[in-house]
């Protein structure tokens, strides 16, 4: 749809890495992963093999603790077959949900099929988000919360709601680096706000309507510091609601872009932040339909 080629080095990096190194805790949702189920190039199949490296390694990791917990489990029964002791019972309780848990991670590691949750996003996971480098468009995998250049890495933590750019902020010390000057796209189908109902915190799942792909408008950041690994990280472009989503009690909104403006905005002037606002301000608007999310 956009001429825009994947970076299949940066994917293959950031497979490798997870394989490689658990600390780093990269989270890739299993629909990014499924772009890579029928390789064509020898990069491709490099994505491939780390990607079922990986999977092999998790399926490890939770067979070993399924056995843990089993054992746990069996041995509060045990227990409580002769004499009902408070620690039994917590113990039996946790063992049962961790072992539910485990089974369905195995289940969802090896079913061939996705479901809605392998194709969302959270903070902190990675998503191909389109940008211009040397003049082409090309896809590139990046973590879904921005840190700019030059910010130390706990700013993660001192700042975890980076994964998104309120529009009013855009100059401000945080983004200023980067509006005018990183911008990309991240395409969806839809969205999940957390809001207040009846006084508990419920999960909405927003669609565009009529049904269409959303352009996010996002900014985009290349970090890199001696002896550390290079980390690409985007944020979401937001700003005020539109009366539907205030209606139901959430107070922001991603803001898609025009098609006819993708060029413009993922080529920005930073010396003309105005043709930036204005990309931003001839948004589609759509209605936007809610429900409880599953």
């Amino acid at each position: 749809m956009f001429g825009a080629n994947a970076s299949l080095r940066d994917f293959v990096d950031l497979f490798l890495r997870r394989q490689s190194d658990p600390e780093a805790r990269i989270v890739i949702p299993k629909g990014v992963e499924e772009a890579f189920a029928d390789p064509q190039s020898d990069a491709e199949r490099a994505a491939k093999q780390a990607i079922d490296a990986f999977r092999a390694q998790q399926a490890t990791k939770f067979e070993q603790e399924l056995f843990k917990q089993r054992k746990r489990l069996a041995d509060a029964e045990r227990t409580l077959a002769t004499k009902t002791t408070k620690a039994a019972h917590q113990s039996k309780r946790i063992a049962g949900e961790k072992v539910e848990w485990l089974l369905g991670k195995l289940s969802s590691l090896r079913s061939p099929d996705l479901d809605d949750d392998d194709l969302r996003i959270f903070p902190g996971h990675y998503a191909p988000v389109m940008v211009v480098e040397d003049g082409r468009r090309v896809v590139k995998p990046m973590r879904y919360q921005c840190r700019p250049p030059g910010k130390p890495p706990n700013w993660d933590s001192k700042y975890p709601g980076t994964y998104n750019a309120r529009r009013d902020n855009l100059e401000g010390e945080f983004w200023r680096g980067l509006f005018g000057r990183s911008h990309g796209i991240l395409v969806i189908q839809g969205f999940y706000e957390h809001v207040k109902r009846d006084g508990e915190n419920v999960i909405l799942e927003f669609h565009p309507r009529p049904d269409q792909d959303m352009l996010v408008a996002c900014l985009w950041s290349r970090w890199t510091a001696p002896r550390q690994p290079e980390l690409l990280s985007f944020a979401a472009i937001t700003d005020e609601p539109p009366t539907e989503i205030a209606a139901v009690g959430h107070d922001r909104c991603v803001i898609p872009i025009q098609p006819e403006d993708v060029d413009a905005w993922l080529n920005p002037d930073p010396a003309n932040l105005a043709a930036s606002y204005a990309i931003l301000d001839n948004r589609p608007r759509p209605y936007y339909e809610h429900r409880l999310a599953a």
